[in-house]
C-alpha cells in the first residue's frame, strides 16, 4: 500500500479520542491546557501537509504528543489521520524504532501526492533523556520491590506527561523541528 492508501485507511483524530479506553482523559487534559507559542514557523510552513498518526491508546507517550500534534495540525490546516498500530503492523514495521522497537506514536508527514516528507517520534530526544533518568533508578528486575517500583515510575512518568508544561514545550519544539527542516 502506498501512504494515500495507509491515510485514506486511518480514521480522524475525533473518532480516535471518542473510542480511547486508557488515557482519555490524560489526553483531553494535555489537549484543552497546552497553548500554542506565537511561533511564526506556524505560519510559514509553505505547505500543509497531511500527517498519518500510528499510535494506541494505551501509550504514554501518544497521551502528551497526540494533543499536541493536533494543535500544530490545526493551525497549520493539516489533515490528520490515525492508525492503530496493532492493527497496521506493515506500516509500522517500515518505521521501527533504532530498527528493531514498534515505538509509538509515529508521525509520518506526507504531501499532497503520498510522498513522505517528514517523519517523527516516538519521543523528543529531551524527553527521551527524562524518561531514561526515570528508569534508570529502578532496581534490578528480580529484586522483590521491582513491581511496586515499576508502578511507581510509570505513575511518575504519567504525572509528568500529564502536568509538565515544559515536556510538553519540548514535544512542541521537537516536532517543529522536524516539520520545518
Amino acid at each position: 500500500m502506498t501512504l494515500n492508501d495507509w491515510f485514506a485507511k486511518g480514521t480522524t483524530a475525533e473518532v480516535y479520542i471518542e473510542n480511547m479506553s486508557q488515557h482519555k482523559d490524560n489526553l483531553q487534559h494535555v489537549y484543552e491546557q497546552f497553548n500554542l507559542p506565537d511561533d511564526a514557523r506556524l505560519e510559514g510552513a509553505g505547505t500543509s501537509p497531511r500527517v498519518i498518526v500510528l499510535t494506541e491508546d494505551w501509550c504514554g507517550d501518544a497521551m502528551i504528543n497526540v494533543p499536541i500534534l493536533l494543535h500544530i495540525a490545526e493551525k497549520m490546516n493539516m489533515d490528520v489521520s490515525m492508525l492503530l498500530r496493532d492493527s497496521n503492523l506493515e506500516l509500522m514495521d517500515q518505521y521501527l524504532t533504532n530498527g528493531k522497537s514498534r515505538s509509538i506514536p509515529i508521525f509520518i508527514f506526507i504531501d499532497e501526492n503520498g510522498n513522505e516528507v517528514a517523519k517523527w517520534g516516538p519521543r523528543a530526544p529531551e524527553v527521551q533523556a527524562k524518561v531514561e533518568a526515570l528508569f534508570s533508578k529502578l532496581p534490578a528486575k528480580d529484586a522483590p520491590d521491582y513491581e511496586d517500583k515499576w508502578k511507581e515510575t510509570l505513575s511518575s512518568l504519567t504525572q509528568m506527561f500529564r502536568e509538565d508544561e515544559n515536556v510538553w514545550g519540548e514535544v512542541y519544539e521537537s516536532i517543529m523541528k522536524t516539520l520545518v527542516k
